[in-house]
C-alpha cells in the first residue's frame, strides 16, 4: 500500500472511530466496536486497550480484538511493568519494527504475533499523565510504521475523551444514587415510626397495627379528630412498606370541588374541557407501583363516590373526556375525621365505598386521651422548633405540668402551634410555666395531671405523681424549678412552701423576687 492509500484509508477509518464513540455510553463495548473497525478499516492484525485502575493504580485490560485470546478480566500490568507498563508510567509512545526484538516485552496474554510490528502509545485525557494504554500490530512489516504510530495517537486521543465522559457520567450517576438514597435514608426517618410519639397502651396498639398492615397491599382507613397525625401514620405506612422505594402521592379530598378532583385523581385528555390544553396523568397514574393518600375522604360527594369506588374494585378508569382505560396497581390509605358510620346511615355516604376503604381502620386517639404522651411531645416539638430557628430551646418540669392540665382539643396540631408561640415569646430559650402563660393558653381549674413524665435531659430528676413530681432535696434540680414546685404543691401559699424547701418565708420570699416567679393569686 502506497502512503496516499494508507492516509485515505486512516481518515475513513478515523472517521468511522469517532462516529462509534459518540454512539454510546457503554465504554467497554464502544471500545471493542472501535477495535473491530479498526481491524477491517485500519488494517490492524491486533488492538487492545487498558485504562488504569484509580484504586490499584494498576492497568486492567478492558478492551481487545483477538478471539482466541486468554480470558483478560484478570490480567493488569503494574506501573513499568514489561513494554505496557513503561507506556504508563514514561506517558510516551513506544514503536517495536518486531516484537521479537524487546525481551522486556510480556504478553500475558499470549495474543501478539512476535514477527510482526508493535506500537503503542498512552491514553491521555488532555495534556495529563497517561490514564492508560492503547496497543496496536499492523497486519504487515512495511515503512509506514510512524505514519501507522500517528494514527494510532489520533486514535488514543478520541478514546480519552470518551473515557474522560464515561467517568463523567458513572460520577454523576454515583453521586445521584448516593443523594437518592441520603434522600431515602432521611425521609424514612423522618416519615418513619420515630417522627410518632407516644408510650401509652392505645398508640402501643396503633404502632402494632402499623407495622402489620405496612407488610401487605391492605387498603387503610385512618380515623381521628383533627390533628392527631393521622398523616403520620399515612407516611409511616408506605415509607416501611414494599412499596418505599415508589411514589408515595398525597391528595385532600376536601380543598377541590367534584369536577376538579375527577380530574385531578384521574387526570384527563387535551380539549376534555376549557382549559384542558395537554394531556395530564392523574394522582392515580402519578401514584402506579406505589401508594396514594386521600385525606379528608368523608367530604367527597355521594356523586364522585360511585367513581371512585369502581378504581377501588378494579384498579382501572378513564381519565376525563378519554375512553381508553388504564389499569394501575396502587395501594389507597384514606383519613377522615368524620362519623362515617352516621353519613351510611343517613345515606351521605356510600355503604359499598365505606365497606372498600374500612378494610383496615386505624384509630388515632385524641391527645386528652393519652394525656401522658404530651410531656414527650411537647419536648420533640420543642427540639423540632429549636432547629427551625438555629438556637438551643428548652422546656421546664412546671411548663410541662402545665401542659398536662390542658384537654387540647386541637390535639397534637395545637400543641404544636403552642410550643412555636412559646419559643418565639422565649428570650432565653427557656420555656417555662410563665412562658406557657404568655401564649394564651387556658387551664382555668382543670385538676392537676394525673400521669406522670419523665424530666428534660439534664433540668431535673424523674417526676412522680402531682403531689411527688420533684424531689425537693435534689441538687442537680434548678433552685427556680424546686421553688416553683414546691409553691405548686403548697397552693402558692410561701409559709407551707418555705416548709417543704426548708426555707424561712423571707428566703422563699426573696428568691420569688429575685427569680421573677409570678405568683399566682388565689
Amino acid at each position: 500500500m502506497n502512503r496516499a492509500d494508507l492516509l485515505e484509508a486512516q481518515l475513513a477509518a478515523l472517521f468511522d472511530v469517532s462516529r462509534i464513540l459518540s454512539r454510546s455510553l457503554q465504554l467497554s463495548e464502544t471500545l471493542r466496536a472501535v477495535l473491530q473497525t479498526l481491524h477491517e478499516r485500519g488494517r490492524l492484525c491486533l488492538g487492545m486497550v487498558s485504562l488504569l485502575d484509580e484504586e490499584s493504580g494498576d492497568l486492567l485490560i478492558s478492551a481487545l480484538h483477538d478471539d482466541d485470546a486468554a480470558p483478560f478480566e484478570k490480567v493488569r500490568y503494574r506501573r513499568g511493568e514489561g513494554v505496557i507498563g513503561h507506556i504508563l508510567e514514561t506517558n510516551r509512545e513506544w514503536l517495536l519494527e518486531r516484537v521479537s526484538d524487546e525481551p522486556r516485552f510480556l504478553d500475558k496474554l499470549g495474543m501478539f504475533n512476535r514477527d510482526l510490528p508493535f506500537i503503542g502509545v498512552p491514553i491521555r485525557i488532555g495534556d495529563g499523565p497517561a490514564v492508560g494504554v492503547f496497543a496496536l500490530q499492523p497486519s504487515v512489516r512495511d515503512e509506514h510504521l510512524q505514519q501507522r504510530a500517528r494514527f494510532a495517537e489520533m486514535v488514543a486521543n478520541l478514546i480519552g475523551q470518551a473515557v474522560l465522559l464515561a467517568r463523567s457520567v458513572d460520577a454523576e450517576r454515583r453521586a445521584l444514587r448516593e443523594e437518592r438514597d441520603a434522600l431515602r435514608r432521611h425521609v424514612k426517618g423522618t416519615h418513619g415510626f420515630d417522627s410518632i410519639i407516644g408510650h401509652t397502651q392505645r398508640m402501643r396498639i396503633v404502632f402494632e397495627q402499623v407495622r402489620q398492615v405496612a407488610k401487605w397491599n391492605t387498603t387503610v382507613l385512618v380515623r381521628g379528630e383533627s390533628g392527631t397525625g393521622k398523616e403520620l401514620i399515612a407516611n409511616a405506612i408506605h415509607y416501611n412498606s414494599p412499596r418505599a422505594q415508589s411514589t408515595f402521592v398525597k391528595l385532600n379530598c376536601a380543598a377541590l370541588p367534584d369536577n376538579l378532583l375527577e380530574s385531578e385523581l384521574f387526570g384527563h385528555e387535551k380539549g376534555a374541557f376549557t382549559g384542558a390544553v395537554s394531556q395530564r396523568k392523574g394522582r392515580f397514574e402519578q401514584a402506579d407501583g406505589g401508594t396514594l393518600f386521600l385525606d379528608e375522604i368523608g367530604e367527597i360527594s355521594p356523586a364522585f363516590q360511585a367513581k371512585l369506588l369502581r378504581v377501588l374494585q378494579e384498579g382501572e378508569f378513564e381519565r376525563v373526556g378519554g375512553s381508553r382505560t388504564i389499569k394501575v396497581d396502587v395501594r389507597v390509605i384514606a383519613a377522615t375525621n368524620r362519623n362515617l358510620e352516621q353519613e351510611v346511615k343517613a345515606g351521605e355516604f356510600r355503604e359499598d365505598l365505606y365497606y372498600r376503604l374500612n378494610v383496615m381502620p386505624i384509630v388515632m386517639p385524641a391527645l386528652r386521651e393519652r394525656i401522658e404522651d404530651v410531656p414527650e411531645l411537647a419536648q420533640f416539638l420543642v427540639a423540632k422548633v429549636a432547629k427551625q430557628q438555629g438556637r438551643e430551646l428548652s422546656i421546664t418540669d412546671s411548663a410541662l405540668r402545665v401542659l398536662m392540665r390542658y384537654d387540647w382539643p386541637g390535639n397534637v396540631r395545637e400543641l404544636e402551634n403552642c410550643m412555636e408561640r412559646a419559643a418565639v415569646m422565649s428570650e432565653c430559650g427557656i420555656i417555662d410555666r410563665d412562658v406557657i402563660d404568655l401564649t394564651g393558653l387556658d387551664v382555668g381549674n382543670l385538676p392537676e395531671p394525673r400521669a406522670a413524665f419523665s424530666s428534660p435531659a439534664g433540668l431535673g430528676s424523674s417526676a412522680g405523681a402531682a403531689d411527688d413530681a420533684i424531689d425537693f432535696e435534689d441538687p442537680d434540680v434548678d433552685e427556680r424549678e424546686r421553688v416553683i414546685a414546691a409553691l405548686e404543691q403548697a397552693g402558692w401559699v410561701q409559709a407551707k412552701a418555705a416548709r417543704l424547701l426548708n426555707m424561712t418565708p423571707r428566703q422563699i420570699a426573696y428568691r420569688i423576687q429575685t427569680m421573677n416567679i409570678k405568683v399566682k393569686q388565689f
